[in-house]
């Protein structure tokens, strides 16, 4: 986050009505919040509101800025790392709503994150190992109806 209001976090270029980043923020979930903790709304300065917001609820304000600008590339870099599993599935179940019509490069280490994803590139020591879809790289045959892939060594 940047330092600003809420709403600079938001739109930095002024280039939306109020009424567009509150019904982000009411989808995300963060607008109650902001109600309740900070006296001026979305125009709290982020230096006051730092202590206010979780780890995950900073990840969706991200999330926020870029469902405002419409991007049509987002590049996620571990952005679930530090959340807790229901923060996690609802930042995920956001991203397919919000995101479908684009390209989405997430860099994760959890499965669970890129599960859903059309594309995984597997990297090992900056080398590409595998891409595929997801469940091709977790079975052993095509035909297989469950994961059946077992790891090196085991």
């Amino acid at each position: 986050m940047i330092q600003g209001s809420i709403r600079e976090n938001l739109d930095p270029f002024n280039e939306h009505k109020d009424e567009v980043l509150l019904g982000v923020l009411k989808d995300l979930k963060l607008m109650d919040h902001i109600e309740k903790n900070c006296k001026n709304g979305m125009m709290t300065m982020i230096s006051e509101s730092n202590n206010i917001f979780s780890v995950g609820q900073k990840q969706l304000m991200c999330l926020a800025r870029a469902i405002i600008k419409k991007t049509k590339i987002l590049v996620l870099d571990e952005a679930t790392a530090n959340v807790d599993l229901e923060t996690d599935n609802f930042i995920q179940k956001k991203l397919k709503e919000s995101f479908k019509d684009c390209t989405v490069l997430i860099i994760a280490h959890r499965l669970a994150t890129v599960i859903d994803s059309d594309r995984i590139l597997v990297m090992d020591k900056a080398y590409g190992v595998e891409f595929d879809h997801p469940f091709k790289l977790l079975v052993d045959d095509e035909k297989d109806e469950e994961i059946t892939k077992t790891t090196k060594g085991g």
